[in-house]
């Protein structure tokens, strides 16, 4: 995606002196990273974290206490101590960060900065989907209370390079048809900011640690003048998708606009991902329905859809939901499919009304908006015929499937497993400036949190 016009602007990624954890001070790098906040959703997930260092990044991006505002606190206090007690410290000088993550065949290699902060209008970061109110709120509490960014989010851009690699070496990625697929190795390409990735690597990291999963992390980082103009030269020119990361993009423009005088909050931590030479994979979140068992959601759901039960187990039951979702498609008005899971059971949902879906999704959208899975889920099924409120106290929102069917299996309640949305769809409502229902999708691979942070204090 390029901003026209020889002068425009674009994406302006800055260096900043980077917070990190001093590896003498920690059992290991591994062992205080964390996923992003937002997919620690389990409290055994949360636990195993918070007891696997007594320095695990998970007790600032989720700090436990009775009130809000006491996690807040606390998260504060814990950044301050861990910056006295030379845990973390900032790195000597003002950086950019090339990101490696390898996990086998599959490759992703970025750059970390702080990313000048534009709004939507603009068109420089494109947001795809709707945020929840009570997350911005809770997340930007969070940030002033540390002054600082914790964790980056993920943002996707097309760059110059020849893209022949395969970010994810698996064939899940939603490639666009000018992305071929290969074994996971990047090629050398036209753009500066690919250029000085490539350069970087052949150097010694400045931290690599493999995490519980696998994965191998690699950091380096770029202070040449000349590499730092070539990054800044080629990324003026483009523009990017926000992949994960929506609610804290709220959360920093929302803090900057409570600001006057220009500074620090003028700028956010971002991941940048060139998606022509590192495709990213699309998979889908699912919602757990806590108070809403099996037994009250399918009557309700037979008079609209086509429901029939399925074989597991969920790796079985999660091929059919593919396989039907598949099929829907390419039936003209009935694109979509769920897959109910609880009560030991799985049963595919296909078919739906397509009266139903007249009176219950709203006009005045796109097509492809109208007959996203989401779109139907959140107006069709949780609105009009379960009456399911969107509060955390109803609706979980889990990446893993497994946790999500173990969690209604625990609780009674029943999950609606998704099929993840197509890239293309996805690039092509941010770029008409249509906003998807929230938690719509989980692009990745994600950046592991705890490997550099930002403060807002630092010089």
């Amino acid at each position: 995606m390029s901003i026209p016009g020889p002068g425009g602007q674009g994406l302006q990624l800055t260096p900043f002196r980077g917070l990190r954890y001093v590896a003498e001070r920690v059992g290991s790098l591994a062992a205080v990273t964390s996923p992003p906040y937002d997919v620690v959703v389990r409290p055994e997930g949360l636990r195993e974290l918070e007891t696997a260092d007594p320095y695990n990044i998970v007790r600032l991006i989720l700090p436990q206490a009775g009130t809000p505002e006491a996690r807040h606190r606390q998260a504060a206090e814990t950044l301050r101590r861990w910056q006295a007690d030379g845990v973390l410290a900032p790195d000597p000088e003002p950086a950019l960060y090339v990101y490696e993550q390898r996990d086998g065949p599959a490759l992703q290699r970025g750059l970390i900065g702080a990313l000048r902060l534009s709004p939507r209008e603009e068109g420089i970061v494109l947001p795809h989907e709707e945020v929840m109110p009570h997350v911005v709120e809770d997340r930007a509490d969070l940030m002033r209370a540390t002054a600082a960014h914790l964790e980056p989010l993920l943002l996707a851009y097309r760059g110059n390079g020849n893209g022949n690699g395969n970010g994810n070496g698996n064939g899940t990625s939603g490639n666009e048809p000018d992305e071929p697929s290969g074994s996971g190795a990047a090629g050398p390409g036209t753009g500066g900011a690919a250029r000085v990735i490539e350069r970087t690597i052949l150097r010694e990291p400045l931290l690599s640690t493999t995490t519980e999963d696998g994965v191998d992390h690699h950091l380096w980082r770029v202070t040449n003048p000349a590499d730092l103009v070539a990054v800044s030269t080629d990324l003026r020119h483009h523009q990017a998708l926000i992949a994960d990361g929506h609610h804290r993009w709220a959360t920093y423009l929302r803090l900057r606009e409570e600001r006057r005088e220009p500074g620090p909050w003028d700028f956010g931590l971002v991941l940048l991902v060139d998606t022509a030479r590192y495709p990213l994979r699309v998979r889908a979140i699912h919602r757990l329905l806590r108070r809403l068992s099996p037994e009250e959601a399918l009557p309700a759901v037979r008079r609209a859809f086509r429901v029939r039960t399925v074989d597991g187990p969920l790796p079985r039951a999660l091929e059919t939901l593919a396989e039907a979702a598949e099929a829907a498609r390419a039936e003209p008005g009935a694109p979509n499919a769920f897959l109910l899971a609880g009560g030991g059971r799985f049963h595919l949902l296909d078919r739906p009304d397509p009266e139903l879906l007249a009176r219950t999704v709203p006009d005045g959208r796109p097509e492809a908006w109208r007959t996203l899975d989401a779109t139907v889920l959140h107006h069709t099924l949780l609105d009009h015929l379960w009456h399911v409120p969107d509060t955390p106290e109803h609706i979980g929102y889990l990446h893993d499937p497994t946790a999500a069917v173990e969690q209604a299996e625990r609780l009674g309640g029943t999950v609606v497993l998704m099929h993840p949305v197509r890239e293309d769809v996805v690039h092509e409502l941010a770029r008409q400036g249509i906003a998807m229902p929230h938690k719509s999708t989980s692009f990745g691979p994600k950046p592991a949190t705890g490997l550099v942070l930002r403060s807002l204090t630092l010089g």
